[in-house]
């Protein structure tokens, strides 16, 4: 009976030992779980935090007086004299007839500094569209600078010593004044989704970097999306397995796990050493991502083909239908599905690198909107980057805002691959 009870109680201790490390673990990994969500919680709250200020721009209303003098001396309306029009003294005599009190050249220098130099642009953008437009007084919403954009929306502490902040007590006096009078308004920064790059923070914008990143996203699609899955169907379904082929998988393996910046490497010595492509292109882009995506592409396509059950195959083959009929008609569009998922991760893993196209050049500070495949171009990975090199204050929330559209895209990216793989999959 000693003996009995003995064996129970044992077994009683070694149960309540791993019940309790049964619940050690689970709280292990709820710990774990939180941990990892409040990292992320943090991460989304400093970016949004910072960032969602950049879809809004202070703006002020200017009357001009658009001389024809000035604009169109000899009143033929044609385009290239009136876009080579001193615009520029037009907006400055606005500026000083709101304060005519200002009269020293300091001090007129630094009432210029309070208005965006892109209000000279869209003053001469307006007349190109409407000449008619010349000789009038004509009131423009026109953008303030990046300082006083800061300064009303808080991100410069008026009440810092002058030597401590970017903007003067002269210029806050001014705004000041300017938001007294009621010829300030907060709009919605349509500028940083419509314009390119600028070196001013209240001009610069992501279309460019966003065409950049379309039209290497369409090059790295092209190119990779085929030859990976026709790598992973002869592979998976016609190569011999053999020592050479179980090479050519771990390889395959192996490339997947190679670090981005090494692609790159690879791009600018073949692409643009060797072959002489353009630098900064987005067609050099693509090629390099699409390197870098197919093994991951091969690997997925390979896993949706395994999932296929044998049954499908030995039926096809079964009725008399080829091997090629097999894998076309039967196994491919059953692992296709997974196939795709596979190829928009990827997608999604080359819309957010960096590295490998600083090596071939698409760093370049890039102004002007690409309108081909060959065109100077940047991606909007590489536009963080760059603005978040720049010393300006006004480039932090723009850094972030351009981070919360890429976030976007990568997150509507991989909800499409979850769409696609919960409506297409068949499970077995």
């Amino acid at each position: 009976m000693m003996s009995g009870r003995s064996t129970t109680e044992t077994v009683a201790a070694g149960l309540r030992r791993r019940y309790s490390a049964e619940k050690r673990f689970r709280t292990y990994g709820l710990v774990a779980i939180v941990f990892a969500l409040i990292c992320l919680g943090t991460l989304f709250v400093s970016i949004f935090g910072t960032g969602f200020s950049a879809f809004t721009q202070t703006m002020v209303r200017l009357e001009v007086t658009l001389y024809p003098q000035d604009i169109d001396p000899e009143g033929m309306g044609d385009p290239e004299v009136l876009s080579a029009a001193n615009y520029q003294k037009l907006v400055k005599q606005a500026i000083r007839e709101l304060f005519p009190d200002v009269t020293g050249r300091r001090d007129k220098r630094r009432l210029y500094e309070v208005i965006s130099p892109g209000a000279t642009f869209h003053v001469r953008e307006m007349v190109l569209e409407d000449p008619s437009l010349i000789g009038q007084r004509v009131e423009f919403l026109v953008p303030m600078s990046d300082d006083i954009d800061q300064l009303a929306k808080g991100s410069i502490d008026a009440n810092l010593p002058e030597s401590a902040r970017r903007v003067t007590d002269q210029q806050i006096e001014w705004y000041q004044r300017l938001k007294a009078r009621d010829l300030v308004e907060t709009r919605f920064n349509t500028t940083f989704f419509t314009a390119g790059d600028s070196r001013e923070p209240e001009l610069a914008g992501i279309w460019g970097a966003a065409v950049g990143s379309l039209l290497t996203m369409i090059v790295t699609l092209v190119l990779s999306f085929p030859l990976a899955i026709g790598a992973a169907v002869y592979l998976g379904e016609f190569a011999p397995k053999n020592r050479w082929t179980g090479l050519i998988e771990v390889n395959i393996n192996n490339l997947a796990a190679v670090p981005s910046i090494v692609f790159g490497l690879l791009g600018l010595a073949v692409f643009l050493n060797f072959f002489g492509l353009p630098r900064s292109a987005p067609v050099v882009g693509g090629l390099v991502l699409a390197i870098m995506t197919l093994p991951t592409i091969i690997i997925a396509g390979r896993a949706a083909l395994t999932s296929v059950p044998p049954s499908i195959r030995e039926a096809a083959l079964g009725v008399g239908a080829s091997q090629v009929q097999t894998v076309f008609h039967h196994v491919l569009p059953l692992a296709m599905p997974g196939m795709l998922t596979g190829t928009i991760i990827g997608m999604a893993r080359a819309l957010g690198e960096t590295a490998p196209l600083l090596m071939v050049g698409m760093v370049a500070f890039i102004v002007d909107i690409p309108k081909g495949f060959t065109d100077p171009a940047t991606v909007l990975p590489v536009q963080v980057y760059l603005w978040a090199d720049s010393p300006e204050r006004a480039f932090v929330e723009r850094t972030s805002a351009a981070i919360m559209v890429l976030l976007l895209f990568l997150i509507a990216m991989n909800a499409l691959a979850v769409v696609l793989r919960n409506k297409f999959e068949k499970r077995w």
